[in-house]
């Protein structure tokens, strides 16, 4: 809690309890920022907020309010995160941040980094917000600046002084990360994703890259990625690069197995063996980039080693499933084709009999890859199971038109009802096939239209076998 006087050159003894975004949230003390999205103009929402307790706004208009006081700033957008960084007395000062961008990887290698560090590291990204004990559910990947920042100051209250968290492209575009200094960086991987949002592959490419620009001590990034020399262009921080290719941390070898993967690097010259609990080629990259976040943090490969005892698998990152069944269940967030085909690439390598496929694909969304996504599991799987997946306005059946348009395969069937598809792969399962339900991983709704119903694979799977 704050005066007025202390966040603005205002002669006001005013208490302001909560700075607040939306009017429908708005509490009495709070303060209400106008900002301006995509859909929604808050100052429309000025009278709505002073109704229900906003004590002072902030706006980037002239408006006729004298109810309350009113402070005026060029840009309501911008100002935000100076404005929380004041209110919570710069929490974020007190933290070495990591931030981790790409396509795909970013939630394994963001909560790996945090597994590895211990309880001094706190972390945001897709599976919430996770400090010591604590672990909070967050609408968005990279949260809005006004919940960034409350958490960064719970995160150094409770004694961390790391933070590992996912940069998404959408934030930088939504400029939620502009005053947010990043001290490591990690790049995994880009393929295209978000074009509905970004339009062009150009303008993706581009706001991952900010990560790296807003980047003050080490970028890393993946030498292997087909984008790495545009990335690269015009970053000021350090350089360390991984992958087959990787100057600074080379991967020489992969050995996978069913439930761990062993590989070696070359890292200075030295040789090192690996042994994770996390399977793929895919995951050997991703932990490639975090044994160059530990280094740059300063720990040693023996230190690094004795801590991956403590790494928790990703709950829906190729997490395997077992009630007992005579056949295997993966759950996976795969809704990429490139997610798709390393995932399905894997699963091929360790299956005995079957590979059968539950899919879809989110409405709303760019339909370019979708055509691409149906070739991938069409080819890839004995049997598919096309369902929903986040369809929000979009015809569920029209989504999957679009995902077979490009094969002439045979090898599927349409099971609108996610539930009931998840059933059906369970009941056609024979003894040593593999179960892919790909897509949604752990995520707890499902978009129809514009509700958030609840809704989780998990559960319907736990429910199947109960």
């Amino acid at each position: 809690m704050k005066k007025l006087s202390e966040l603005y050159d205002i002669d006001s003894d005013v208490l302001v309890k909560d700075i607040k975004l939306n009017s429908k949230q708005i509490e009495k003390g709070d303060l209400f920022v106008c900002v301006s999205g995509v859909t929604a103009d808050r100052h429309e929402f000025i009278d709505e907020a002073i109704e229900k307790g906003a004590v002072a706004i902030v706006v980037s208009k002239n408006v006729n309010e004298t109810r309350v006081p009113v402070i005026k700033v060029e840009d309501t957008n911008k100002e935000l995160p100076l404005l929380e960084a004041r209110f919570y007395d710069y929490p974020d000062k007190e933290l070495t941040i990591i931030g981790v961008t790409g396509t795909n990887g970013k939630t394994t290698v963001a909560k790996v980094i945090k597994d590895l560090i211990g309880d001094r590291a706190a972390y945001i990204g897709s599976l919430g917000a996770i400090w010591k004990d604590n672990i909070e559910s967050l609408r968005n990947t990279t949260p809005d600046t006004d919940v960034l920042y409350k958490y960064f100051r719970k995160f150094v209250d409770s004694g961390c002084n790391i933070l590992v968290m996912e940069a998404a492209s959408e934030a930088f575009y939504r400029h939620r990360l502009d005053n947010i200094d990043f001290f490591i960086s990690v790049l995994t991987n880009i393929t295209e994703d978000h074009l509905n949002i970004h339009k062009t592959l150009d303008n993706y490419i581009s706001c991952k890259k900010e990560l790296f620009l807003k980047t003050k001590n080490t970028s890393i990034l993946n030498s292997d990625d087909k984008y790495f020399d545009i990335l690269k262009e015009g970053i000021t921080s350090k350089i360390l690069t991984y992958g087959k290719r990787g100057k600074d941390l080379k991967i020489l070898s992969i050995e996978e197995k069913e439930k761990e993967t062993l590989f070696e690097i070359e890292l200075n010259k030295e040789k090192e063996k690996f042994t994770i609990p996390l399977v793929g080629e895919f995951n050997v990259y991703n932990f490639s980039s975090c044994i160059l976040v530990m280094l740059e943090l300063g720990y040693s490969i023996k230190e690094i080693k004795e801590r991956i005892n403590n790494i928790k698998t990703v709950g829906g990152r190729c997490e395997f499933i077992n009630y007992g069944q005579d056949y295997k269940i993966v759950l996976d967030y795969a809704h990429t084709p490139d997610a798709l085909e390393k995932i399905l690439t894997y699963l091929n390598k360790i299956k005995k009999k079957r590979i059968i496929t539950l899919t879809g694909s989110a409405g709303g969304r760019e339909k370019e890859k979708r055509s691409l996504m149906g070739k991938i599991v069409l080819d890839m799987s004995d049997y598919v199971i096309f369902t929903m997946d986040d369809p929000r306005y979009e015809d569920v059946n029209d989504i999957i038109d679009d995902l077979i348009s490009d094969s002439n395969k045979t090898n599927y069937e349409r099971v609108v009802d996610r539930k009931e598809a998840i059933y059906k792969a369970f009941d056609m399962a024979e003894k040593d096939d593999i179960i892919l339900i790909a897509g949604k991983g752990r995520d707890n709704y499902m978009a129809i239209k514009d509700k958030y119903l609840p809704y989780n694979d998990y559960d319907v799977i736990r429910d199947y076998f109960r």
